[in-house]
């Protein structure tokens, strides 16, 4: 389908629900509600459709006039003036259009689930689980979304073993989908004299929420275990059996819950855990079909992927995906400039899936 094919099929469908929610007689309320949201979901595109045409409709006009050798001159320059200003304007309209019309991501508005993992490196790498952690939350506070801390792992010496939260608020798996992979750190370590360098990791896993109603788990394929919680260097926190670990026997996943004094919230949030790694299973079988259709496409989701590099003693982040290098280290990890590493890999996608529409 043509592209000037498709904004007719877009336009068309916009103006066919608008007649369909006015008409007095809908009955159906659930229908109702899906028709609305698809118009709502359409309006910003047409306006965009609409002040295109719009514009090509007034180079056209203009492209006459100057083809007239019976014209006024005066009204000549004007016209090739407006002529070329909307000449240059016009890409700039068509991609505005055509990154209206991309497919969308179903999981973009979702909440999402945060997992960091000391990678190699010993309490070097745990160290900086704790800073990638710190840096996620703070970028949380600033777009003034929800940051609730779900588990912490930790090594007694500020280091985290393995640290997790839910993150709540508007088109939070959206900005956050493109940090899962491999976090890799190149710094001094307080504790080496010599001043040499050390390289550690930790790996970041960014999960859409996902409802009962997204993945459906049934009891049989679970096995439960209770256990008392324990603290740094193993030594009790609990005197009773509220730390649950949950097995899923079909895939192997395990996934366990402390924090809360109650086994009951435990479990809770053990299975909200669960069902989000679930379903990131199932999408990442599609992000997988998808990317071997599309080459160098962006956060193929492959968590064991090198994706960015924090070097302190140089004060530069680079993300390997795009070639981006940014010296402001200390900015992303306070989280103020995390948007300027985003940003781009946003961007870079929606680039790369451009060759989808029409």
């Amino acid at each position: 389908m043509s592209f000037d094919k498709k904004l007719d099929q877009v336009t068309s469908r916009y103006y066919e629900l608008r007649d369909l929610l006015s008409a007095s007689s809908f009955g159906d309320a659930q229908e109702f509600a899906k028709l609305s949201k698809e118009f709502s979901d359409l309006e910003d595109v047409v306006k965009a459709i609409e002040n295109l045409r719009r514009a090509q409709g007034d180079v056209k006009e203009l492209a006459a006039v100057l083809a007239d050798s019976s014209a006024d001159e005066e009204l000549k320059k004007m016209a090739e003036t407006e002529f070329h200003e909307l000449k240059q304007t016009l890409p700039t309209l068509e991609r505005e259009v055509q990154l209206m019309l991309l497919p969308k991501d179903k999981d973009d508005e979702r909440n999402a689930i945060l997992e960091i993992r000391a990678g190699t490196g010993g309490d070097e790498a745990a160290l900086f689980a704790a800073d990638l952690f710190r840096m996620y939350q703070r970028y949380a506070e600033l777009k003034g979304w929800r940051f609730e801390l779900m588990h912490v792992n930790d090594t007694g010496i500020g280091g985290f073993k393995e640290a997790s939260a839910t993150i709540s608020g508007k088109g939070v798996f959206a900005r956050l989908k493109f940090e899962s992979g491999v976090h890799r750190v190149q710094r001094v370590p307080e504790t080496e004299a010599s001043g040499r360098i050390h390289t550690s990791a930790a790996t970041v896993a960014v999960l859409p929420e996902a409802e009962e109603v997204d993945i459906h788990i049934e009891e049989k394929d679970l096995r439960i275990d209770v256990f008392r919680s324990s603290g740094p260097g193993g030594q009790s926190v609990n005197t009773t059996d509220s730390a649950v670990r949950i097995t899923h026997l079909p895939t192997g996943l395990v996934v366990q819950q402390q924090d809360e004094k109650s086994q009951h919230k435990n479990k809770a949030k053990a299975l909200k855990v669960l069902r989000a790694r679930l379903y990131d299973l199932e999408r990442q079988k599609v992000e997988a079909e998808r990317a071997a259709a599309r080459k160098g496409q962006i956060g193929s989701g492959d968590r064991s992927e090198r994706i960015r590099t924090y070097n302190f003693p140089q004060g530069r982040v680079t993300d390997h995906r795009i070639g981006l290098t940014l010296y402001k280290l200390e900015y992303i990890l306070d989280g103020s400039a995390v948007d300027e590493l985003i940003e781009p890999l946003i961007a870079e996608d929606q680039a790369s899936r451009l060759t989808e529409v029409g």
